[in-house]
């Protein structure tokens, strides 16, 4: 049992790694999920809130629209058209720390 708890926790440690590297995660959010679920739709809206500062009703409709989190959380911290906002997330390499700056 404690050598498969080691595995697991190193096996996190690495994932955990990976997908702050591809810029999935901002601060402690993962922010690459994709809303295709009420439970994931849910949780969406809910990082969307937290970094913007929107309620969350404000943040499910903005998900709604958009259908991606960082493309709405751009829009909303910038002022950005959906266009504009995709824009520089594809200059940032999908980071949304860096299109953020």
């Amino acid at each position: 049992m404690k050598a498969g708890t080691a595995t697991k926790l190193v096996l996190n440690m690495l994932s955990t790694g990976a997908l702050v590297r591809l810029g999935y995660v901002y601060g402690n959010l993962m922010v690459n999920v994709q809303p295709t679920n009420t439970k994931l739709a849910d949780r969406a809206a809910r990082i969307i809130a937290a970094i913007t500062g929107l309620g969350y009703a404000e943040a499910a409709e903005l998900l709604a629209r958009e259908e991606s989190v960082k493309t709405a959380v751009v829009m909303q911290k910038l002022g950005l058209s959906r266009i504009d906002a995709e824009a520089r997330l594809a200059a940032a390499h999908g980071r949304l720390k860096d299109a953020l700056r």
